[in-house]
């Protein structure tokens, strides 16, 4: 039987996450140290573990809402507002999805039409793009240069928007290079937005993880909430990656269309996870600044000990990532970071991974102890001290 003529041809043309690939690669593999996923080693505060164990002894085992438990929504409008100076009914501007990826391409699902141009910043999170073109959207990368500290700018922004624009991802604070759009920068690339009817899709995920200054949510300007959906979740901020629970908070005929798909795909989120996420939302600001002081510690470190090895690295302002720069070695990404880990069983992703602008860098994630970091990066230090 020929497959190929029985499945997709848009899915068979993309490619697998080059995240995943190399970590699974590890598998059966001895003795590696692994850098590579951004899945916080803190265990999700007993709290909120506890919040669903006892949703469960108690029978709460039933369907949702497809829009999510009330209560949660309450909280997340409550959070939005405490946090983010950002107002929404949770009604009926909010509601609940299957982690912040879900969110993501419900979102995309929801807004495009075939030809639709949707411009993609890099290096970003692998999963825009594809999502973009399954859906018969085109995918504009703009590519964003460390001399600008990764940052959307005005003068990279402008020549890339026309009449088939449809949408901006931004994607800050950004995975994979740590890099952040302060309200200043923000402030900078509103009149291109402004004059435009196009929508923002922010993705906010790692908005609690900033260490000098303060998240700013683009849907807090004047004029720009009711053009921008706003997706965020519960994996990063409060170590609660495998409860895959996320939310979109946007005007409500934007969630009106999201929800339809999700009501038809997905259904409802898992209500044990819901339940942690009242909890986790109402009464987790602590453990929020608790392991947020922990990264900042951890992102310091990393950075000067990459630093120290000769290796030009930018310094993150947030999420949990560094991406050095690696080029000067005389490798594509790829092969360099196949080789540290034949060589030296450390696991990093390369660049390649995040975008074609991405070449020349590797992405290291810190959410790991200080111990698995010191020993990861004493054998980076012998890898390099070897390649000279």
């Amino acid at each position: 039987m020929d497959y190929s003529k029985l499945l997709s041809d848009k899915v068979q043309v993309i490619k697998p996450s080059g995240i995943r690939k190399f970590f699974d690669m590890l598998s059966g593999m001895k003795d590696v140290i692994s850098l590579t996923v951004g899945q916080p080693d803190f265990p999700t505060p007993y709290h909120i573990s506890n919040a669903a164990v006892e949703s469960i002894t108690k029978n709460k085992t039933y369907y949702t809402s497809n829009s999510g438990l009330p209560e949660l929504r309450e909280g997340i409008a409550n959070y939005l507002d405490r946090r983010f100076d950002l107002r929404y009914d949770p009604a009926s501007e909010i509601f609940v999805t299957v982690g912040g990826s879900e969110a993501i391409d419900m979102a995309l699902r929801a807004i495009i039409n075939p030809g639709d141009e949707i411009i993609v910043p890099e290096p970003c999170f692998v999963c825009y793009s594809p999502l973009i073109e399954i859906m018969g959207g085109v995918a504009v990368p703009l590519y964003t240069d460390v001399k600008d500290r990764f940052k959307v700018t005005p003068e990279k922004l402008r020549p890339l928007l026309s009449d088939k624009t449809k949408a901006i991802v931004l994607s800050y604070p950004n995975n994979p290079t740590g890099a952040i759009m302060t309200k200043q920068d923000l402030e900078k690339i509103l009149p291109d937005l402004l004059s435009r009817d196009i929508l923002v899709l922010s993705d906010e995920i790692y908005g609690e993880l900033t260490y000098t200054t303060a998240h700013t949510s683009i849907a807090s300007f004047p004029g720009m909430r009711e053009r921008t959906i706003v997706v965020s979740g519960f994996s990063k901020a409060y170590a609660m990656t495998g409860w895959r629970l996320g939310y979109v908070a946007a005007p409500a005929p934007i969630i009106k269309q999201m929800l339809k798909l999700h009501q038809y795909g997905i259904m409802c989120a898992s209500t044990a996870s819901q339940y942690a996420g009242v909890e986790a939302i109402n009464s987790g600001d602590e453990d929020i600044q608790y392991m947020k002081e922990q990264y900042d510690l951890r992102r310091v470190y990393v950075v000067k000990r990459l630093r120290g090895m000769g290796i030009e690295c930018f310094e993150p302002e947030g999420a949990f990532y560094v991406f050095p720069r690696i080029d000067n070695f005389g490798m594509t990404s790829e092969a360099f970071c196949q080789k540290l880990l034949d060589e030296k069983r450390v696991a990093i992703v390369p660049g390649s991974a995040f975008g074609a602008g991405s070449e020349g860098f590797a992405r290291i994630s810190y959410a790991y102890s200080i111990d698995h970091l010191t020993i990861a990066l004493d054998r980076i230090e012998e890898f390099i001290k070897d390649l000279k």
